[in-house]
């Protein structure tokens, strides 16, 4: 305790003597000691207990933490705690440590610069193996840029994807400006349609060279991806003349694509193949940009049919600018 308290104590016991109530008690502090007095709480709780026959003028030991336990060795505890696992709470560490759960909160935010968040998901997490094939795909692609500039103008990718009937809007995209007092607005919970149709399409930085709708009941195997590389490769030559002997084929690793009969028949017609690395949407122009896009535009519309997904896909694929292409190829 230190000499103030303790003085002020040793006037509170003085003032019970002489009979003085807890107020006055109070009043006779305030003006001896001022800003530096105790509060009326601790004087009517102090009262209270010489009039109940306390002779100690001092605080009764305690056991357990001192009163600031905010020090570097409780830093320290803290850290150490955590380090063996990160997804203890704050009662928990409370409890571990025999801290209060304030005292634990503030070396965690402010002495430790530290927050809880969330884990991200992601489509896998890549082995060793993965993250080098990650990085010599996209070494080569640098490597591409640095010999020729307009490397990534030569090439076309492509993938396939399913457009559905009805996608419910997420909670994003279905936003909207009101006064702090107006009701939140409400929306039914809605899912997604078993009716959908698969899009298979091919864009370079000019824009779509080749799409196709693949017909319901057909499975995309290595069989029917080779007949539509063999349409692919006659729309593009009409739709970029010129071209035959200078693009390159970009497409993901999923089975159809990587098959024997595949790697073949790209052969056999010399058109060289820009690899994809596994498991990377980032580096897939098809996921971050076309079919991003594209169904962010389908988002919360009823389509009904086939027919009508199909004629939507078309008029928004028609609908996307060069200018979108040619950024996307840059963000790639």
């Amino acid at each position: 305790m230190d000499r103030q308290k303790f003085e002020q104590s040793c006037a509170i016991k003085f003032c019970v003597k002489l009979g003085e109530s807890a107020t006055v008690t109070y009043e006779k502090l305030q003006r001896a000691y001022g800003e530096h007095s105790l509060s009326r709480a601790q004087v009517f709780r102090w009262h209270k207990s010489f009039l109940e026959g306390r002779e100690q003028l001092e605080d009764k030991p305690r056991a357990g933490r001192p009163s600031t336990s905010k020090t570097d060795d409780n830093v320290e505890r803290v850290w150490s705690l955590l380090r063996s696992d990160r997804r203890l709470t704050l009662r928990m560490m409370r409890s571990e440590l025999n801290l209060n759960r304030f005292t634990v909160h503030q070396i965690l935010t402010q002495d430790l610069d530290m927050r809880k968040v969330c884990v991200e998901m992601v489509p896998k997490n890549l082995t060793t193996e993965q993250k080098a094939s990650r990085r010599d795909v996209c070494l080569d692609l640098l490597d591409g840029l640095e010999r020729e500039p307009e490397f990534f103008s030569r090439v076309i990718t492509g993938d396939e994807s399913w457009i559905l009937e009805y996608d419910p809007e997420t909670k994003r995209p279905s936003r909207e400006w009101h006064t702090t007092n107006s009701p939140r607005p409400k929306k039914e919970r809605m899912s997604t349609s078993k009716i959908k149709s698969m899009l298979i399409c091919f864009f370079d930085s000019n824009g779509i060279v080749h799409k196709k709708f693949v017909p319901p009941g057909q499975t995309v195997n290595q069989t029917f991806y080779r007949e539509v590389l063999k349409r692919f490769r006659k729309r593009e030559a009409s739709v970029r003349p010129g071209t035959e002997r200078t693009w390159m084929l970009h497409h993901d690793n999923a089975p159809c694509h990587t098959a024997v009969s595949i790697n073949e028949c790209l052969a056999e017609r010399n058109i060289p193949l820009v690899h994809q690395p596994p498991y990377s949407p980032d580096l897939s122009p098809c996921d971050f940009f076309l079919f991003l896009r594209l169904k962010t535009h389908l988002k919360g519309r009823r389509f009904g049919t086939l027919d009508n997904i199909q004629k939507s896909v078309n008029d928004e694929l028609k609908g996307i600018p060069v200018e979108a292409f040619q950024h996307c190829y840059e963000q790639w």
